[in-house]
């Protein structure tokens, strides 16, 4: 089997991959729906509305963060994901059969979003550790790469089929086509081999949440994935909000047009989630080079004076945004103690997903008082002004230094320059990857 794809030898792991990537589709039928119930149905065309709803799905990352990940350091993963599944399920059927009947109102929306919020805080760190239970070590970076393919290819797919369905039928009809796709994912954990999992160290007694936060603490080299990751969390991958302004505001485009740029941005990520899976280490370097493309593209996307150049711009942002978070993630994962696992990547998310509230609505406010294209171009002064911060300190306390080598086959060398004059640089250490 291609490297690519290695992962996918593991029956539970395809199973769950399958399943997953239904699943995956109809998260973004269910987001487009949503975010167009809410801009065209229940308000006229609100910003700061669009942003609440975001940012109530979020906040409960952030404040959940250390009781979801010893949560999943201490309980079966496959039973919690059975629960949050079956209620992220229920959920969606109530928000559809509320827009079908027409008896919807932003009070309701605001309400679900928040339970889905609660809901997903604890599902998320369980799904993402989940994966180290059901392949070997040496192909867990494969596998979460796949898992991100699974995902962009659910955004490629997901979004132009809701703007397809909502054009077609409505609104309701598109959030319903999401709650029957939960169906794939559970019956996927239904059809898991237990006995084939490999079981995680559990947490145990007391004090579990001040562990993971003295476990992160300790570690420079997760601190810095962690900030770069909150700022491109925080101020770059609103795409929810900033696609919609941008197509309705911007470009006067409906709900086909709307949707079609999820499916083109996703052919950049899942792109860069394929080219991520062949990678069999992930490094420091390929995190800020492709934070650098990103600074770059979404400033490009901002300045885009057309419908169709604002689309093509979104291919390069949608690669790069995905290798540098295929990456971060493969990071934290791989390099983290089994049984911190769960605490350190719910604190990877609260610090990814839950920097969203704060975004959401500041997005939304940057909107109305600045213009749409200004959602856009936060993102990329923000992520460009953190790294040149990030070089400095890197440079003046890791010695860390960057060269590009054109010899043969172009690629660039990051290495730490020892403190005696004169000898020759080395290979950065593993925690500073």
């Amino acid at each position: 089997m291609s490297p690519t794809f290695t992962s996918l030898e593991v029956r539970n792991y395809r199973l769950w991959f399958l399943g997953g990537f239904v699943s995956n589709v109809g998260t973004w039928i269910g987001r487009v729906g949503q975010d167009w119930l809410v801009l065209t149905v229940l308000t006229a065309g609100s910003a700061t509305a669009l942003g609440v709803v975001t940012g109530l799905q979020f906040l409960p990352f952030l404040l959940l963060a250390p009781w979801s990940g010893l949560i999943a350091d201490r309980f079966s993963r496959r039973r919690i994901l059975l629960v949050t599944q079956s209620l992220l399920a229920l959920t969606s059927l109530v928000l559809g059969v509320l827009a079908v009947t027409g008896t919807a109102q932003l009070w309701h929306v605001y309400a679900i979003a928040l339970f889905q919020g609660v809901t997903t805080a604890i599902d998320n760190p369980a799904r993402q550790v989940f994966v180290s239970e059901m392949v070997p070590p040496e192909k867990l970076t494969n596998a979460v790469a796949l898992n991100s393919a699974s995902f962009n290819a659910g955004r490629l797919i997901g979004p132009g089929l809701a703007g397809l369905v909502i054009a077609w039928w409505g609104t309701g009809q598109a959030l319903l086509l999401n709650t029957l796709t939960f169906v794939f994912v559970l019956a996927a954990l239904a059809m898991l081999t237990t006995s084939e999992l490999r079981s995680p160290s559990r947490a145990k007694g007391r004090g579990g949440i001040r562990e993971g936060f003295a476990y992160v603490r300790h570690r420079r080299d997760i601190q810095l994935v962690m900030l770069l990751v909150f700022v491109l969390g925080t101020f770059g991958m609103n795409f929810q909000i900033t696609m919609a302004l941008m197509a309705t505001k911007v470009f006067d485009k409906g709900a086909g047009e709307f949707g079609l740029l999820g499916s083109i941005m996703a052919v950049g990520s899942l792109t860069a989630a394929l080219l991520s899976a062949r990678r069999k280490e992930p490094r420091l370097r390929v995190l800020l080079l492709a934070l650098v493309g990103f600074t770059v593209s979404a400033a490009a996307a901002a300045a885009a004076p057309s419908y169709w150049v604002f689309a093509a711009a979104l291919v390069p942002v949608g690669l790069t945004a995905l290798t540098a978070l295929t990456t971060a993630n493969a990071m934290v994962q791989t390099r983290v103690a089994p049984e911190m696992r769960g605490r350190v990547m719910a604190l990877y998310m609260a610090i990814f997903m839950g920097g969203t509230p704060a975004g959401a609505p500041m997005i939304g406010w940057i909107s109305e008082q600045f213009g749409p294209r200004w959602t856009i171009g936060v993102g990329a002064l923000a992520v460009g002004l953190t790294l040149v911060a990030v070089s400095v300190w890197l440079a003046r306390a890791e010695n860390v230094r960057v060269s590009y080598e054109s010899q043969r086959r172009p690629r660039v060398s990051v290495t730490t320059v020892p403190a005696e004059r004169g000898s020759a640089p080395v290979p950065v250490p593993e925690p500073a990857r």
